[in-house]
C-alpha cells in the first residue's frame, strides 16, 4: 500500500507504483511516473518528465528532473529516466534533457551520493557510482560500472568508459577510455583498475592483456595512431582490446594519455 505523508504535494495526474513511500513536504508534479517500491525522501522535487523505476531510494531534499540550465531551452518537453534499484542522496540535482523527446538517463544500481549534479542530456550506465559533489556537465556520457571520485568534475560531452575509476578532486576535459585510472592535474591515465575489475570477475590474463595493451598507447613512445595500430595487430580478435580501440576511434574528445 502506497504511503504519503500528509504534508505532501502529490498531483493526481501522476502515476504512483504500489508500496511507494513518500515523505513530508515532498512534492510530485504531474507527468511523473514512480515504480513499486519507492522511497521519495522529505523535501525532495519530482518534476515534470520524472520517470523513475522500482525500489528506487531518494534521500532529502533531492530535485529531480528539473528543467536545464541551458539558455537555449525553451520550454521542449523532454524527460529523465532513472533505473530500477538506484539510490539517490540528499541535495543531488537531475536536470532533463534539453531537446524534444529525449531523455537524461540514470541506469540500474546506481548510487549517487550527496551534493552531486547530473545536468542536461547526461546517460548514465548501469552499476555507476559517484561520489559526494562530483559536478556533470551536460551531455556527460558514462558507461556502466565507473567510480567518480568525490567533488570531480566532468566537462560537457566528455565520454567515460567501462570499467574507469576517476579519481577524487579531479577535473576530466577529454574522454576517458575504458578499463583505467584516471587522476592528476591534468587528468591522465594511471594504470589499470585492477582492483574493480577483480570484482567484476576479470581474470589474471584479461588484466594482464589490458595492461599491456595500454602500455602500448601510453607508455611506449608511439602517438596513439601508432599505439592503436600497434595493439589491434599484437592482440588481434582480444573483445577488450577491440572495446579499447571502439572507443578510441569514436571519441571527440581526445588528449587523454
Amino acid at each position: 500500500m502506497t504511503d504519503i505523508h500528509s504534508t505532501a504535494i502529490v498531483s493526481r495526474k501522476a502515476r504512483i507504483g504500489s508500496n511507494v513511500k513518500i515523505a513530508p513536504y515532498a512534492i510530485i508534479k504531474d507527468d511523473v511516473e514512480i515504480g513499486d517500491d519507492c522511497i521519495v525522501g522529505p523535501h525532495t522535487v519530482i518534476h515534470d518528465g520524472a520517470r523513475i523505476g522500482n525500489r528506487v531510494k531518494f534521500s532529502q531534499s533531492v530535485s529531480v528532473s528539473d528543467i536545464p540550465q541551458d539558455l537555449k531551452f525553451k520550454d521542449e518537453k523532454s524527460y529523465f529516466h532513472i533505473g530500477d534499484d538506484t539510490t539517490v542522496r540528499e541535495f543531488v540535482t537531475l536536470h532533463r534533457a534539453s531537446i524534444e523527446g529525449e531523455s537524461s538517463r540514470v541506469g540500474k544500481n546506481c548510487l549517487l551520493m550527496a551534493y552531486v549534479h547530473i545536468a542536461h542530456d547526461c546517460i548514465i550506465g548501469d552499476n555507476v557510482v559517484i561520489a559526494n559533489a562530483a559536478q556533470l556537465g551536460g551531455h556527460v556520457e558514462i558507461d556502466d560500472w565507473v567510480v567518480v571520485g568525490g567533488v570531480v568534475t566532468i566537462h560537457q560531452f566528455v565520454k567515460v568508459g567501462k570499467h574507469c575509476m576517476i579519481g577524487g578532486s579531479f577535473k576530466a576535459t577529454q574522454d576517458i577510455p575504458p578499463f583505467v585510472k584516471a587522476a592528476s592535474h591534468p587528468i591522465k591515465y594511471s594504470g589499470i583498475n585492477s582492483i574493480g575489475l577483480k570484482r567484476r570477475g576479470f581474470t589474471s590474463d584479461e588484466i594482464f592483456t589490458i595492461k599491456k595493451a595500454y602500455q602500448i598507447l601510453y607508455k611506449s613512445g608511439l602517438n596513439i595512431s601508432q599505439g592503436k595500430a600497434k595493439i589491434a595487430e599484437d592482440f588481434a580478435g582480444d573483445p577488450h582490446v577491440e572495446q579499447i580501440l571502439e572507443f578510441l576511434n569514436k571519441s571527440t574528445r581526445g588528449g587523454f594519455n
